[in-house]
């Protein structure tokens, strides 16, 4: 006859799903006598922080979140919830400030042991010190394994001296092959102990959006992309099953127009909430390679993609404020401007450019889009056209995507300002002739943007320069219809690789040690220089 163990408590945050989940899987079977667990309560908090209504958000959503990623973690939950039923669980839900409810859970239910996967994101690293806190002085057993990525981010620190690696090709080398990664990963579970009496703690099933608080909104066009661990286990297999394809992958390649069938795995939003284990995932591509004569090679492989994820975890993890510029050690110190109305007509599709205009709306309806789409944008808005600081993009992404991921949203931003990772400043996407290498014909365009669905293909990326005859016939009066520039894209883009060229002789000049008054400085050297009107002379930027 079996031991029976004590009751264990498996904290859901971003790990939704069954297979690979270690921390489940310590939950639903070891007691360290050899013997089953007592109950097992399944949890999932619903957090205010995130889920909460803000009707003051500049679109539908909570503070932190918008409409398509909270359907998104919704659906996600509601997959979880079925699988675990399936197995005589289910998922338990309750809401409230996260440590507060964790700890008051570990109280009733005489929880012996507490089991979650880690987290590097500040806010989650927070949360688990209360917790955990708690649970040690209690003498609950804590098991918190590192499964979310390929690698745990403090050894590859540790390899490096205390400090991450600020290149991909460096974290790379440090980090070799994962421990893991020869031996087959657990992807079922056959069964998983009953749920324990409650009590009379406030149990919910996964609440709808309308129970969340959120009226009913019409949406035009909303994200084609479900939540869960089921979905994300069938666009994996639909992937691997096109080996050629997964050979032959390439970054920097890629159709960011496509739409109706996107050019990339559209997998990123199930490895952020973890519907999809990055680790399984990795065996998945290597399996793939070890049966074709050939394949790509990170950084531009798939399996260099993965990389890249745990190499911006590593760097976010290792770094001090990586989610700002302002004591940041790894970021350049740049006077951005601040202009609410330039971030407002790029935030709302309303620059004029309408290749980026459809791109914004793209992320507005899908909460996704391609990565040298969101490469555009974010050159747009910084270091290409409107100088507009970084973080406000980031923030407006965070929001909206459904992707959206603290560490590479913040690593990507700071990479396409130039103010970490990447510096050739000059480098720029045009705003025009990038997206009519891919779709010349502005199908995309004429999709996302119907105001200009009978522009031309002439005219379609500058509407402006059509004849007022064509505007006319188009049924678009530029000015009237659809919103002229913001910028001359000529000049603006001059205008960042000056202000550019300058804040790097500055941050070079002071080692990086840059104050907020020498940024105000530049600031009031930049603002001279436009009143005069003066364009010091500097090489062409070279557009994408």
């Amino acid at each position: 006859m079996a031991v029976c163990g004590p009751n264990s408590l498996m904290w859901f945050r971003k790990s939704l799903r069954i297979h690979d989940n270690p921390a489940l899987e310590y939950a639903a079977a070891t007691n360290g006598g050899g013997g089953q667990s007592g109950c097992l309560y399944p949890v999932f908090v619903v957090d205010p922080h995130y889920m909460e209504p803000d009707p003051t958000a500049f679109s539908a959503g909570s503070g932190r979140a918008g409409l398509n990623r909270i359907r998104f973690l919704l659906e996600s939950l509601v997959d979880l919830d079925c699988s675990l039923r399936k197995l005589g669980s289910r998922l338990l839900v309750l809401k409230g400030e996260p440590a507060e409810v964790l700890i008051r859970c570990l109280k009733k239910w005489d929880i012996k042991r507490l089991c979650f996967e880690h987290d590097t994101e500040p806010y989650y690293q927070a949360l688990d010190i209360k917790v955990k806190d708690y649970a040690s002085a209690a003498g609950v057993e804590i098991f918190s394994p590192v499964s979310h990525t390929l690698f745990n981010p403090a050894d590859i620190i540790q390899k490096n001296g205390g400090r991450p690696p600020l290149t991909y090709q460096s974290f790379v080398k440090l980090a070799g092959h994962p421990s893991w990664a020869s031996s087959p990963l657990s992807t079922t579970i056959s069964w998983l102990p009953p749920v324990g009496n409650v009590g009379n703690s406030k149990i919910s099933n996964v609440p709808t959006l309308k129970e969340l608080g959120y009226e009913d909104i019409i949406q035009d066009e909303s994200t084609p992309f479900r939540g869960g661990e089921s979905v994300a286990l069938e666009r994996l297999r639909a992937a691997i099953n096109d080996k050629e394809w997964v050979a032959k992958f390439e970054k920097p390649k890629g159709n960011p127009s496509a739409f109706l069938k996107p050019a990339t795995t559209v997998l990123s939003p199930y490895l952020k909430f973890g519907c999809l284990s990055s680790r399984y995932f990795y065996q998945c591509i290597q399996e793939v390679q070890k049966n074709v004569k050939s394949h790509t090679l990170p950084p531009v492989s798939l399996l260099g993609q993965l990389l890249w994820r745990d190499f911006f975890y590593t760097v976010a993890y290792g770094t001090p404020h990586f989610d700002q510029m302002e004591g940041n050690r790894i970021s350049k110190q740049i006077p951005w401007n601040v202009d609410d109305r330039l971030l407002a007509a790029w935030r709302d599709a309303r620059t004029g450019f309408p290749w980026i205009d459809a791109i914004m709306v793209q992320l507005h309806k899908w909460g996704w889009m391609h990565h040298l789409a969101r490469h555009s944008v974010a050159c747009f808005l910084t270091r290409g056209d409107l100088f507009v600081h970084w973080e406000k993009g980031r923030d407006i992404f965070e929001r909206l995507l459904i992707d959206s991921d603290w560490a590479i949203n913040n690593g990507n931003w700071l990479w396409l300002s130039c103010s970490s990772f990447f510096y050739q400043y000059n480098r720029i996407y045009s705003p025009t002739s990038f997206g009519k290498k891919y779709d010349p014909n502005g199908d995309y365009i004429r999709h996302f943007l119907p105001i200009l669905k009978d522009m031309p293909k002439e005219y379609i990326y500058e509407p402006w320069t059509a004849p007022l005859s064509i505007q006319t016939k188009a049924n678009c009066i530029i000015g009237r219809d659809y919103p002229k520039p913001v910028v001359s894209h000529d000049t603006a883009s001059k205008d960042c690789k000056r202000k550019l060229a300058e804040a790097y002789e500055l941050n070079k000049k002071l080692n990086g040690s840059v104050s907020e008054q020498d940024l105000k400085f530049l600031r009031r050297k930049f603002e001279e220089y436009q009143q005069k009107g003066q364009q010091p002379e500097s090489k062409k930027p070279k557009n994408l």
